[in-house]
């Protein structure tokens, strides 16, 4: 029986759960980050912070990961800026303690990153404010209405832009992905989360109804390999217009 992918699922992705085994996360990470470094979806993110940058005469930026996982976008991230020899303050947020633990073992050699324990639906911009929002395959764990309300706490966070990478739901991804976790993938969560992943995923025009519901007004999607959706929100909260 062929997948149904005509509405977005609402089944629960095995990582979501706080409790999951520590040995079984850390598999569960190394999986997804080795699919984002062969697929390139690191680097879709990475271009569209030097778009939003790229005319700004700040000598220093801060940037604030929604969803940060093992901090692998992050660490990505500060090498990009190390290469440029430009200045990053980078801010990692997430609700599973174990992955931020993780996450700092694996950046002891950066800085210039900081994590914290935090719901992405509290974020408050006392604390939080930034330059840059990026949020990579994270915005798929959430309901539409959590959609809508991290949205609207982005636009007032960020004062340049938001960088959203997040997967298209499609049937031809779903079973490409099969094919590619049998051969990629050695744990179970991710080969599980991969496909439950990809059902949460959106299409183009469900993402332009978010931002028609919150009222975006400048903002461009597209789509990139592999089965992405690249969505660059500019706030113009800052005098450095592109």
């Amino acid at each position: 029986m062929l997948v149904d992918l005509k509405h977005r699922s609402q089944e629960k992705e095995l990582m979501d759960s706080l409790s999951i085994a520590e040995n079984e996360l850390k598999i569960a990470l190394t999986d997804i980050s080795r699919v984002n470094t062969m697929l390139g979806g690191n680097s879709i993110t990475i271009n569209a912070i030097r778009k939003l940058i790229k005319k700004s005469s700040k000598n220093e930026f801060v940037i604030l990961d929604l969803g940060c996982g093992d901090g692998e976008m992050l660490r990505n991230i500060a090498k990009s800026f190390r290469k440029q020899k430009r200045k990053v303050k980078l801010i990692g947020i997430d609700l599973n303690g174990q992955s931020l633990e993780y996450a700092k073992e694996l950046s002891v050699n950066f800085p210039e990153i900081t994590f914290y324990k935090q719901d992405i639906l509290e974020v408050d911009k006392e604390k939080f404010g930034c330059d840059i929002i990026v949020c990579t395959l994270t915005l798929h764990h959430l309901t539409c209405e959590e959609i809508k309300k991290v949205l609207l706490k982005s636009v007032k966070l960020a004062s340049i832009g938001i960088v959203i990478n997040d997967l298209q739901r499609s049937a031809l991804a779903y079973y490409l992905f099969r094919l590619f976790s049998f051969f990629f993938i050695k744990g179970y969560i991710a080969k599980n989360d991969g496909l439950v992943s990809i059902k949460r995923g959106f299409t183009k025009r469900e993402l332009i109804g978010y931002a028609t519901t919150i009222k975006l007004k400048k903002y461009h999607i597209d789509w990139k390999w592999a089965f992405r959706y690249r969505w660059i929100i500019k706030t113009n909260h800052t005098s450095n217009k592109k």
